[in-house]
């Protein structure tokens, strides 16, 4: 008797030390959590034309070619900073590959309501064009004197296209400088920022960007150097990497790349 006692003494101290936990957890599934869910967006290709029907890149004052092949811009699509996520919201999404749960600073690092992330976001877009303009025609000497460099893109924010609009400028106006088109005909896609310089910036959201990249048929895709390990994980199966840490980083790479015999000496990450 004593000893059913003793069990039963524990196993009620057991229950009422399990309440609390229990109220947390109830807690914590009603409170809103400062994270955000993100998914692979569009990969737009820069040297075709955007969902208005217009060029991405138009390009007056010096002789321009045709292109072939594709260099796509790649994005994400993350729910908006006025979104409310609780734990069930988030469980989901941390478990799938086609989804990261990402926190509300890293995605919006103004905070603000989705008004201000969307003008934040169009401002950075304009400096990422801006700069890929000055880095591109800077790359280009004296072919890219008189030039005159229209971007446009519509219901796109952010600085992460800045790489391929530069690469975008390059190929319009010399190709691989050889009679050759940059991609090598190839369906090239990528991210990174640009400096006027030729640096390139790492972003966030690569491995989604790539999943949506290879999903809208890119084979090869141009990552910031520093992000290689992260990009690796869960890489889609026919997706190359090439780590980049300037343009001339990336233009020596895509003129390897399309070289005959398949561009061997082409560094991976």
């Amino acid at each position: 008797m004593p000893l059913l006692f003793s069990r039963l003494s524990r196993n009620s101290r057991i229950a009422v030390c399990a309440l609390p936990v229990v109220a947390l957890f109830g807690v914590a599934a009603a409170v809103p959590l400062p994270y955000a869910v993100a998914q692979p967006g569009s990969a737009t290709d820069v040297l075709g034309k955007d969902k208005e029907g217009k060029p991405v890149i138009s390009v007056s004052g010096v002789p321009t070619r045709e292109t072939t092949g594709r260099l796509r811009m790649t994005t994400i699509v993350a729910t908006g900073p006025s979104i409310d996520h609780r734990v069930g919201d988030l469980a989901d999404a941390w478990f799938r590959e086609d989804r990261a749960v990402m926190p509300h600073d890293v995605v919006y690092p103004t905070g603000g309501d989705d008004k201000e992330v969307s003008e934040y976001n169009k401002g950075e877009m304009l400096k990422s064009q801006n700069a890929a303009v000055s880095a591109a025609l800077g790359y280009l000497g004296d072919k890219g004197k008189g030039a005159k460099v229209d971007l446009h893109l519509s219901d796109i924010g952010g600085p992460s296209a800045g790489l391929l609009f530069t690469l975008g400028i390059i190929d319009k106006i010399d190709g691989n400088g050889a009679g050759g088109d940059l991609t090598g005909g190839l369906d090239v896609a990528g991210t990174g920022t640009i400096d006027a310089d030729g640096t390139v910036g790492q972003v966030g959201g690569v491995p989604l960007k790539i999943k949506g990249a290879r999903a809208d048929g890119a084979t090869v895709f141009l990552v910031p150097k520093n992000e290689c390990s992260q990009a690796k994980s869960g890489l889609p199966d026919g997706m190359r990497l090439i780590p980049v840490g300037t343009l001339t980083d990336a233009v020596s790479a895509l003129s390897e790349l399309g070289k005959k015999g398949g561009g061997g000496k082409v560094p991976s990450c």
